[in-house]
């Protein structure tokens, strides 16, 4: 009796051990499975949940427009005071609601081509006001004169078609004007060819964005969407993030397995440049825990305390040599015009940049762009991605309607925020798809593990304590 009842205690005892043991086997090679189906689904080819999703995003994107509506235009004209602002909005519209177009697959480099077409629809139900709403705006052809034709005996021609126009530094424009183009009439008199439209994001709707090419991940899955091509400039992502290269994803995705530690780098079209974002907090989105990687201040930072932004300094005077920072001159990419980005209400500017402003009010959550990404997937689930534009005027002797100007501005023109949250029922089914079976997979193996250590324990306590009584 007392060997059935020690055998049935190193039974016992084996049995938790081979759990334990197959538990903890059970870790590395369902770690090995996770990988390989992950690096499997997010690789840019037919048939993978990446390259759906990838085509055409399920998730509804807005973007917001804030504009700065100018409550003193006749003191700054006339004494160069400072500029009084309100802003207006949001002014809502849904985007990136269009499939990608052209895509192109070449098995031999691993990349696929593509353009992305670029739509706007008003969605009132979402905006402070219609599209018909009017405000006082900068007036974006009389400001960039200067910097387009900066001959003296050119401005005087222009200056007396301006006047002849009865247009100023400012004008009062609808919102749907503002954004989308109006015939200028101080361009329409110009006697030679050039574009009478003009409006913030003018050309947008019917138009397309690339021709990008992006690595499919096919034979390296650390290269996932990361842009190889836009418009001939060669990827050059591996080298340091100089503002003239074009680096990483579209930020839609980013190769998987994202770690804390991780930079990731993104390029938009929108301000013409290649940018990154660092971690900031961990988050639960929707039962999915996310990494939300945020903007640093030191992306628009000035050229000596980030080398990497040398080339968005132009010029010395209104830079102050170089050492202002939170704007970023994109006048090259926007054939001449003196365009300027930067967060919203100069957040992480200098002070010297927002000076000649009032009724700026900076705020750290409502004006930082961030990303929630997936770490596993490296899919981003949630994001808002928030910039200003603004132009910078500047004094013109030969001008009327800025000669009284005794200083540089760069105005504020509009701030935008665009954002896009996974759905309800994508979100179940990325839960069920990815982190359920994960969590499940874990659970399992924790659960294997536990139970085993606890039968092999308490089976060998049993046993030493039946022996020991034998021995008595």
């Amino acid at each position: 009796m007392g060997c059935d009842r020690n055998c049935g205690l190193i039974a016992g005892a084996v049995i938790g051990a081979v759990l334990a043991v197959f538990g903890g086997i059970l870790m590395p090679v369902g770690d090995m499975l996770i990988e390989k189906t992950i690096k499997k689904q997010v690789v840019l080819e037919e048939g993978t949940i990446a390259f759906q999703n990838w085509v055409k995003t399920g998730t509804e994107v807005y973007r917001q427009f804030w504009i700065f509506d100018v409550q003193n235009p006749e003191e700054v004209v006339a004494n160069s005071s400072k500029i009084k602002v309100k802003q207006r909005g949001p002014y809502t519209y849904r985007v990136r609601y269009l499939a990608k177009e052209n895509i192109t697959h070449d098995s031999e480099s691993h990349t696929v081509s593509f353009v992305q077409p670029n739509g706007a629809i008003f969605e009132p139900s979402l905006s402070v006001g219609t599209e018909n709403d009017t405000l006082t705006v900068l007036n974006l052809a009389v400001a960039a004169a200067p910097h387009l034709y900066p001959n003296a005996f050119v401005q005087v021609v222009l200056n007396s078609l301006i006047k002849k126009s009865k247009s100023s530094m400012f004008q009062r424009r609808t919102v749907r004007e503002f954004l989308w183009g109006y015939t200028d009439p101080f361009l329409s008199l110009v006697p030679y060819p050039i574009s009478t439209t003009v409006g913030v994001f003018y050309p947008y709707n019917n138009t397309a964005d690339g021709v990008y090419t992006v690595f499919t991940g096919k034979d390296n899955i650390s290269q996932v969407a990361i842009i190889d091509t836009y418009k001939g400039k060669r990827n050059l992502s591996y080298w340091p993030s100089y503002c003239d290269m074009i680096n990483g994803t579209d930020a839609a995705s980013f190769p998987p397995f994202v770690e804390k530690t991780r930079v990731l780098r993104f390029f938009s079209s929108d301000i013409c440049r290649s940018i990154y974002a660092v971690f900031g907090a961990d988050i639960n989105l929707k039962g999915i825990p996310v990494y939300r990687f945020v903007l640093p201040s030191m992306a628009f930072a000035s050229p000596l305390q980030n080398p990497d932004n040398h080339c968005f300094c132009t010029e010395k005077v209104i830079s102050k040599n170089c050492t202002s920072y939170g704007v970023l001159d994109i006048g090259k990419c926007k054939e001449g015009k003196p365009v300027y980005i930067s967060l919203p209400h100069f957040l992480h500017a200098s002070p010297d940049i927002g000076e000649p402003i009032e009724g700026l009010s900076p705020n750290e959550d409502e004006h930082s762009t961030y990303l929630d990404v997936e770490p596993i997937t490296g899919f981003t689930l949630r994001f808002a991605k928030r910039l200003q534009v603004n132009i910078l005027v500047k004094p013109a002797r030969k001008i009327e309607a800025l000669k009284n100007l005794k200083r540089h501005y760069i105005v504020p023109v509009l701030w935008l925020n665009e954002t896009g949250t996974i759905g309800d029922e994508k979100a179940e089914k990325f839960r069920k798809q990815v982190t359920g079976k994960i969590n499940l997979l874990g659970l399992v193996e924790i659960i294997l593990l536990s139970v085993g250590v606890v039968m092999f324990v308490a089976f060998m306590i049993s046993y030493c304590a039946c022996r020991s009584k034998r021995v008595k």
